[in-house]
């Protein structure tokens, strides 16, 4: 159970409800609320249930969230350095870790014959998953 100190303040939590309810707030309440592709688009690409192509498709995935994730810590540590909460020492472990995992990935998209572009999944209407580089 944690105690009153050890959760976040209320303006902290009244900021994420509003980030929450904005993100949600973008999201169709129906399918019919969607809009038909337009005439440039191409609907968005989906992994195929192929038995030849499964288990790429599924390493695509995995990759995928492994990407935003390494994207989103990525930010969160330049944060950090740049409110001085780290260490240099802290620093240079974390920028050190966080090299070795983008080249943990690249290794990986090579092996599957991905790259990263591949991982940025169409979301329709919503956009791509990941931010452009």
């Amino acid at each position: 159970m944690t105690s009153p100190a050890d959760r976040p303040p209320p303006d902290r939590l009244r900021e994420v409800a509003d980030a929450a309810h904005r993100a949600f707030s973008l999201l169709p309440a129906q399918p019919d609320d969607v809009a038909p592709p337009t005439a440039g688009r191409t609907a968005a690409r989906r992994l195929r249930a192929d038995p030849d192509t499964v288990e790429r498709d599924l390493v695509r995935l995995v990759l995928t969230i492994v990407e935003l994730l390494r994207q989103l810590m990525e930010r969160q540590a330049l944060h950090r350095v740049d409110e001085g909460d780290l260490t240099e020492e802290q620093e240079e472990r974390l920028g050190l870790t966080l090299m070795l995992l983008n080249d943990r990935m690249t290794e990986l998209c090579d092996r599957y014959g991905l790259t990263l572009e591949d991982l940025n999944l169409d979301l329709g209407p919503l956009g791509t998953l990941l931010p452009p580089p």
